[in-house]
């Protein structure tokens, strides 16, 4: 069964709420291909890997966490990006991307999603009073070691993480994935027992070892897998096409 490119993109911008959310990059339909869709393959980054991935599997739309045109990058298009786009072009693919609004959702959102791949019920925003910061907070079933902590983290997203691990017990977790490690600061307000986030800045180390929380860096990458495969698995479900998550390894 096939849709009409221009149903898709507005459904899923409709599901996000993209209209609403200020980013730094435009979210939505980016690189316009071929106006049916029936084959979406998804993927963490608009990397050239993915691109010949979905131009092997026959796709008419890849969809992303991370796509193009951030602002502040220079807007020329040579390199990399004519390389990128001209792949997209040639094979008549469409490139649909979506940034903080698949952070953010409260089911198909990255840090909603990670919640479960770590089995933490979800107890609301890392920081209420801010909503651009899309990091959550949560608790655990029963309190575990940092170690123990770090080990599930290791099984679920099958890379092991960094611990700097803290003085006393896991019970309640604050996270933001992808490049969310500058929230520590709101995650020690929060009064939680660990933070994890995708990345570590230097800096990272010392506010956990001085405000005495433990903390994860788990992966920018391993850690936003899983918003996009469940958008995808929506827009599947939603309008009866075929969706292929292709994980493109990413140590970072």
């Amino acid at each position: 069964m096939a849709v009409a490119l221009s149903t898709l993109v507005e459904e899923a911008d409709r599901y996000l709420g993209s209209a609403r959310i200020q980013d730094y990059c435009p979210n939505g339909l980016q690189v316009e291909g071929r106006p049916q869709v029936r084959r979406i393959v998804s993927g963490v980054t608009a990397s050239q890997a993915l691109l010949d991935a979905a131009v092997e599997a026959n796709a008419d739309l890849v969809l992303v966490h991370h796509g193009y045109f951030w602002k502040g990058e220079n807007p020329c298009i040579t390199g990399m990006k004519q390389r990128r786009l001209k792949t997209l072009l040639k094979h008549d693919i469409s490139l649909l991307s979506y940034h903080l609004p698949l952070d953010l959702h409260a089911d198909v959102g990255n840090n909603v999603q990670l919640a479960r791949q770590l089995e933490i019920t979800v107890e609301g925003p890392l920081d209420p009073d801010n909503p651009r910061i899309v990091g959550l907070v949560g608790s655990l079933s029963e309190a575990m070691t940092p170690r123990d902590f770090a080990h599930r983290v290791q099984t679920a997203l099958g890379r092991e993480p960094l611990l700097i691990e803290g003085d006393g017990m896991i019970r309640r977790v604050g996270w933001c994935t992808g490049g969310g490690q500058g929230y520590i600061d709101q995650a020690v307000l929060a009064g939680v027992d660990l933070y994890l986030s995708g990345e570590a800045s230097e800096q990272t180390f010392h506010s956990a070892r001085e405000n005495g929380i433990s903390f994860i860096a788990a992966g920018h990458h391993a850690t936003e897998r899983y918003g996009v495969q469940a958008l995808g698995d929506y827009l599947a479900r939603r309008f009866a096409l075929e969706h292929l998550f292709v994980d493109c390894p990413n140590p970072i």
